[in-house]
C-alpha cells in the first residue's frame, strides 16, 4: 500500500459540490492500494501513519506525530498512485489492485485507523473528488509498506 501523505493546516474533499470531509492541522493522506497489497498491509500503514514523525517540537524539529499535536487526518483513494510511469506518456495502471480490492483495503485502513483510537475522515472510493489542501511546510512524505 501507498500512502502519499502531507501535513496539512487544513484540508476537505468534496464530490459533486457536497463537501464530505474537512480537517483542521493534521495529515491528509491519498492511499493508493496495489495488487499484491493485504490487510496486513493496511494493519502497516495504519501503524505508520499514525506514529510518523512529521509536526515540529518546540525546537522546530520534526519529532512529533499526530496523536502528540492532536491533529485529525483525512484518508483519500487514489488509484492513480500504483500507475507506473517509468516509460512512454501515458500512465500504466496494471500494478493498482482491482477496484474491489482496493475499496476493501482501503476499508480496512480505515477500520485499523479506528482500532487505534482514530477517527478518519475520508473521500469516496471509486468517486471523482474535488481535494483542497493547505500544505503545511510543504512536507510531504510518501510511504509504501
Amino acid at each position: 500500500m501507498i500512502g502519499l501523505l502531507q501535513r496539512v493546516t487544513s484540508a476537505t474533499v468534496t464530490v459533486a459540490g457536497e463537501q464530505l470531509a474537512s480537517i483542521g492541522e493534521g495529515l491528509l493522506v491519498l492511499v493508493g492500494v496495489e495488487q499484491d497489497d493485504t490487510p496486513a498491509h493496511a494493519e502497516r500503514l495504519a501503524e505508520r501513519l499514525l506514529n510518523y514523525r512529521v509536526f515540529a517540537d518546540p525546537e522546530g524539529r520534526m519529532n512529533l506525530d499526530l496523536g502528540q499535536v492532536n491533529g485529525e487526518i483525512l484518508l483519500v483513494p487514489q488509484f492513480t498512485l500504483a500507475a507506473d510511469t517509468r516509460q512512454g506518456n501515458r500512465p500504466g495502471f496494471s500494478r493498482a489492485a482491482d477496484p474491489e480490492t482496493g475499496q476493501r483495503l482501503f476499508e480496512a485502513l480505515v477500520a485499523a485507523m479506528r482500532q487505534r483510537g482514530q477517527s478518519p475522515a475520508t473521500g469516496r472510493f471509486g468517486a471523482h473528488m474535488e481535494v483542497n489542501l493547505c500544505n503545511d511546510g510543504p512536507v510531504t512524505f510518501w510511504l509504501q509498506v
